[in-house]
């Protein structure tokens, strides 16, 4: 039996390996991974697949943040979701053997890992764990659209926005005099589009976000003040 012991795994540098769907790739399985895998920084902006293109493969972002779209029948668009590091896309069109249904566009600049379609079968052949990975992958892809109905459904606008902008801030954020600071990847008709709210709603929300103290918003920049939660809490708790 060959002996491949020496072959390096290209995800092993990578702070995702342990989640990542090559992770269990080994043996013969090894150099077919490393032969098609490819990393492609991606500028802000840039279209990494569009709506209707077929299948190239199974795409891994190790940095910045994807945007997820669907285009309809006019031209008009909705942003979906989003696609933060250690997420994979482009995994449902290959499973599905059919065109992307969304577009992905990087949002900051990004770099993401790619497989092409003909290496990930291979490897599948030979490493039945790679399928698996990509079954737990879609199971989370429903409950997180499961989880974001529930959500919208019995959570606040307000308190959706307010959670979105921490996990934005965690990823993009830098530290600043009281807090953190960000320009948001995002344009408010995008956020409105993840919130599943119009425009004008989308406005008054911000001013709610704004008035309770955690949150200051103008225009793009966002300032987020670490103990903003600490204090409406003590608020809240003063008026009970």
């Amino acid at each position: 039996m060959r002996d491949y012991s020496h072959v390096s795994h290209p995800c092993d540098g990578c702070g995702f390996h342990d989640k990542s769907i090559w992770q269990p790739v080994s043996g013969a399985a090894l150099p077919v991974l490393n032969r098609g895998f490819d990393r492609l920084p991606i500028a802000a902006g840039q279209i990494l697949f569009k709506q209707g293109e077929e299948n190239a493969g199974v795409y891994c972002i190790s940095r910045g943040l994807i945007g997820l779209r669907s285009y309809q029948a006019d031209g008009k668009s909705t942003l979906l979701r989003l696609a933060y590091p250690g997420e994979i896309i482009g995994f449902r069109s290959f499973l599905a053997a059919q065109p992307h249904h969304t577009e992905a566009q990087a949002l900051t600049s990004s770099r993401v890992c790619l497989v092409p379609r003909h290496s990930v079968r291979q490897i599948m052949d030979r490493s039945p764990e790679v399928l698996d990975r990509l079954t737990s992958r879609c199971i989370d892809e429903i409950d997180r659209s499961h989880a974001h109905i529930i959500a919208a459904a019995t959570r606040s606008n307000k308190d959706r926005l307010s959670e979105l902008f921490e996990k934005l801030m965690r990823i993009h954020g830098r530290d600043s005099d009281g807090g953190r600071t960000m320009r948001l990847p995002l344009t408010r008709s995008d956020l409105a589009d993840l919130l599943g709210i119009r425009p004008e709603t989308l406005s008054r929300v911000l001013a709610r976000v704004a008035t309770d103290g955690q949150f200051q918003v103008r225009g793009r920049e966002v300032f987020m003040h670490v103990q903003g939660k600490a204090a409406a809490r003590n608020r809240c708790a003063n008026t009970a």
